[in-house]
Order: structure tokens, then C-alpha cells, then sequence
């Protein structure tokens, strides 16, 4: 047989953690919160005495025979590094007798450490922070003006970027951990109707008011980002070259890869940050996922009210239909009563009907179930209905030209919605009569932009000027007389109605 020994590094490690489930674990994290504390105020050492008077102990203090006893412990499971404590003898007998001073060891850093991380993550209350778009885009106008100068300083140019990804990753924790967390956060089972109410209509203007503010700024931070895509990789270079700096030293191809990793590691970065705010192909921005979460976390919440609701409304569930059920059956007067309820109650009828193969065909239907003999069903049948079909299994059928002409379609319509967004995008005004024939696709799309205007008209002849939802286009509506008439031709017919001057712009142009 041969012998397998444990890792001495696993299990040393795993006594760290001793005082966490030990019978005392208040006690010992009371010492060691104290030992972290005099670790951030630059103190070497601490007496048994000092223990004593700064813990932050939960009732009466302890002994100070106690609070020795758990030192020693806490030292021989290696949290803490002791030694002798001479600077107090004054007598033969006290340099004979045991003192010792206490400092946290290596691995007691590293599980207060631990231990406080775990904490603040299980405290922390996600947030969505549109403070943090702002950031981003003065960040981004930032890079874009060391960007157009002739030698940009390499300090700024990194500041500025990891600043960038600072505020990004806050910002795309925060959301991703906001979302997660909506639907745990709404505990229904025991709120009060008023408070549900209340945390309701507060949920509601917060994640409006981020939606808001979202579809405001997106299109500018991704107008900003498109800006400055060519221009990017040498400011990059310059951040991966002042970080590469600071590398352990070593020959000329250790350097080449320490400043090779830091260069992709940066590009994937910004890469992450054009995903999230410009589309990548035929997929939608990461802001944009966010948004819909956003909004579908308003019906999530009203349907969780309307649940409370029902609950309040004195429907009864299937528990309490079978305690009424069963107060029926105490109050039957004989055993025959009682199958009449339980064949009432549970449709206990004859089910000859079926179309099943039984293996006695002589019995008659009107046979009760209890004297019939049993017929062997299926399981397939009692969960889906029917039953499973003789025979091998159908081939499975190879969709991958579907799935090519279902791409190709997308990337055409794609191509026919640009288009169309480049033509009435021109940012010079004209007037719906001029607008001459619209195709299939541009069609919709100007139906969008004039639902749009005309939903934010206040009166028939006001004068309208707003961006769109995606925040992508600037639109202008200016009525023209009342007596004007415009006619847009179309494949489906012809759209008609008072004349308008229209004017649409990019956004960027706008700004």
C-alpha cells in the first residue's frame, strides 16, 4: 500500500482559517480585528493588555487569563508571530515567566485581508451610475485632444486611459451586479402593500432616470469612440511603453514580452469599451443589452406587485383546497358517500375510452376502475399527451443553409436601413413633398423619425427639435402652412398630409 501524505502548504493554509468556525470565532475575530486595526495604524506589536483595552468586545471583557490563552492558540494555528517580551522585567522571576509580544504573521494578513474583501463584496449595494458615463466622456474628449497633438505626453496619455478604465469597469460591475440583484431584491412574500408601493415608484424613477440618461450619452460616447478608433493605437503603445517600465528586469526578449502582454492587454480594454457602446457587427451594444434589462426589470416588478395583490385578495391555493376537501370527507355519513365524493373530486371514471392496447380487450367499459385490471400506460403519455411513435428516431436535419440564408437576409436588410438612414440624414432641411419615392426600407424608417417628432409636437404648429431614442440622429420639425398638402409615394401606396419642413442629422454633426 502505498502512502499518500497531504500537502503541507494546504494544510497550514486551512489552519489559518481555524478561528472561523471554532467554537470561540466571535471571540478570536474580536483579537484579530484588533490585530488589523493596530496593523493600520503602523503599530509593531500588542501586549495581552492591549488586546484587552482596544477589542471591540461584544458584552463584558473577557479575562486577561483568557485573552492569553486565545494568543497562544491563535499563534500555534499561525495567524499570529509571537516573541518574548523582555522590555518589562524587573525581577529574575518575570524574565522566567512566559510574556510575549503579538504581531499579525504573513498568512494573517492575507486571511484578514481575505476576510474583509469577502465582507465588503457581500455589503456592497450595486448601482447604476450615470455619473460614470459622464466620466467617460470627458475621458474620451480627453484622449481625443492628446490625440491631435503632435507629441502627446506619455504620463497624461496614461493617466487619462486608465482613468478610463477605471470609471468603465466600476461602471460595468455596478450595472451587471444591479441587474442581477433586481429580482432577489424584491421580497414580497412579507412586505407590507404600502411599502411594495412605495419601493416601486422609487425603483421606477431610478432606472428611468438612468434609461434617460443613457440614451442621452451613449450616442456621444460612441460618436467619440468612432472618433478616435484610427488614432487610438499609438496612444495605447505610449501607456503599454511607461507601464512596461516598471518591469523586473531581464534580457532584451523578456522585455520585448513584457511590453508586447501589456500592449495586448490594453487593446483588449478598449476593445471591451467599443463593445459596450458602438455595435459590433450584426450585434447590439452592450448599453444597449443594458437598457432593455433596464426596462424589462419595470414589468418584472409590476407583475410581482400584481402577485401580492392576488395574495391579498383571499384566493386560495392548492393546500387549502385540500383542507376543505378534507373536512368534506370527515363529515360524510358512510363509505359510500365518500367514493362518490373521492370519484367527484378526482374524476375516478372508467377510461376504457382510450385508445390503448390492453392486454384483456374482453372487458366491458362500463367496468368500475377499482375491479378492472390494470392497463400499463406509458410515462411519455402522461407528460406530453401522447405517446412516443415506433420506429427508429428522425435524422437530425442539417439547418446550416438555413442558417446562412437567414444571415445573409439580416445583412441585407442591415445594408437597406443604412442606406435609407444615409439618405433623409443629410442635415439639410427639405420638405416632405420633396422627399419623391421611398422604397421599402426607407419607408419605415421615416415613419419612426415622423412618429417621433409628432409625438413630442405640443400643438399642431409648434416648431419640434429632439434626438431620437437611440440617440444617433437629430431631428427638426417645422410645420409650413396649413394649406400645404405633401404626398409621399410609396410601395405600398401614398402617404399624405400637411407639408413639413424636415431636417435630419447625425448626431456628431449636431453636436
Amino acid at each position: 500500500m502505498k502512502e499518500h501524505h497531504a500537502d503541507p502548504a494546504a494544510a497550514a493554509s486551512r489552519e489559518l482559517f481555524r478561528h472561523v468556525s471554532a467554537d470561540k470565532a466571535a471571540f478570536y475575530r474580536s483579537i484579530m480585528l484588533a490585530f488589523a486595526a493596530a496593523k493600520r495604524q503602523f503599530r509593531l506589536h500588542l501586549r495581552p493588555d492591549d488586546v484587552l483595552a482596544d477589542a471591540d468586545w461584544q458584552g463584558a471583557p473577557p479575562k486577561l487569563e483568557e485573552i492569553q490563552l486565545a494568543l497562544a492558540q491563535l499563534a500555534e494555528w499561525g495567524n499570529l508571530e509571537a516573541q518574548p517580551d523582555t522590555a518589562r522585567v524587573a525581577s529574575i522571576g518575570d524574565f522566567y515567566r512566559a510574556r510575549y509580544l503579538y504581531r499579525l504573521s504573513q498568512g494573517g494578513e492575507a486571511v484578514e485581508a481575505a476576510l474583509a474583501v469577502f465582507s465588503a463584496t457581500l455589503q456592497r449595494r450595486a448601482e447604476l451610475q450615470t455619473v460614470a458615463l459622464e466620466d467617460i466622456a470627458n475621458r474620451l474628449q480627453a484622449l481625443a485632444a492628446l490625440a491631435d497633438e503632435a507629441q502627446p505626453d506619455a504620463a497624461k496619455v496614461h493617466e487619462t486611459l486608465r482613468d478610463l478604465v477605471r470609471v468603465f469597469e466600476s461602471l460595468a460591475d455596478n450595472a451587471q451586479a444591479f441587474m442581477a440583484g433586481i429580482g432577489r431584491s424584491i421580497e414580497l412574500q412579507q412586505a407590507e402593500a404600502n411599502a411594495v408601493v412605495a419601493y416601486k415608484k422609487r425603483l421606477i424613477d431610478y432606472l428611468e432616470r438612468f434609461i434617460g440618461d443613457l440614451v442621452g450619452r451613449s450616442g456621444a460616447i460612441a460618436q467619440r469612440i468612432i472618433g478616435l478608433a484610427p488614432r487610438i493605437e499609438p496612444l495605447l503603445w505610449q501607456a503599454a511603453q511607461r507601464e512596461a517600465r516598471d518591469a523586473a528586469p531581464g534580457d532584451a526578449a523578456g522585455q520585448a514580452d513584457a511590453l508586447a502582454e501589456r500592449q495586448h492587454a490594453w487593446r483588449e480594454r478598449w476593445q471591451g469599451l467599443c463593445r459596450w457602446f458602438v455595435s459590433q457587427g450584426h450585434g447590439q451594444p452592450q448599453a444597449e443589452v443594458l437598457r432593455s434589462k433596464a426596462r424589462a426589470a419595470i414589468p418584472l416588478l409590476l407583475a410581482a406587485v400584481a402577485t401580492l395583490n392576488e395574495r391579498r385578495s383571499g384566493r386560495s391555493d392548492r393546500s387549502a383546497d385540500f383542507r376543505v376537501l378534507a373536512g368534506w370527507f370527515a363529515d360524510c355519513n358512510d363509505e359510500a358517500q365518500g367514493h362518490r365524493l373521492a370519484r367527484a373530486a378526482f374524476a375516478l371514471n372508467p377510461a376504457r375510452h382510450f385508445s390503448l392496447q390492453a392486454e384483456d380487450s374482453d372487458v366491458p367499459a362500463a367496468t368500475p376502475w377499482a375491479e378492472a385490471p390494470p392497463i400499463p400506460i406509458h410515462p411519455r403519455l402522461r407528460e406530453y399527451g401522447e405517446a412516443a411513435p415506433r420506429g427508429p428516431l428522425p435524422k437530425i436535419k442539417d439547418r446550416h443553409n438555413d442558417r446562412e440564408k437567414l444571415a445573409w437576409l439580416f445583412a441585407e436588410e442591415h445594408r437597406q436601413v443604412e442606406a435609407a438612414r444615409r439618405r433623409l440624414a443629410s442635415g439639410q432641411p427639405t420638405r416632405l413633398s420633396q422627399l419623391g419615392r421611398l422604397d421599402a426600407a426607407a419607408f419605415p424608417l421615416f415613419l419612426n423619425l415622423l412618429g417621433e417628432a409628432l409625438t413630442a409636437q405640443a400643438t399642431p404648429d409648434a416648431t419640434v427639435e429632439l434626438h431620437t431614442a437611440d440617440g444617433l440622429l437629430q431631428i427638426r420639425l417645422e410645420p409650413l402652412g396649413v394649406e400645404t398638402r405633401a404626398e409621399v409615394v410609396t410601395e405600398s401606396g401614398v402617404f399624405a398630409g400637411r407639408d413639413h419642413l424636415l431636417t435630419i442629422s447625425p448626431a456628431r454633426v449636431a453636436a
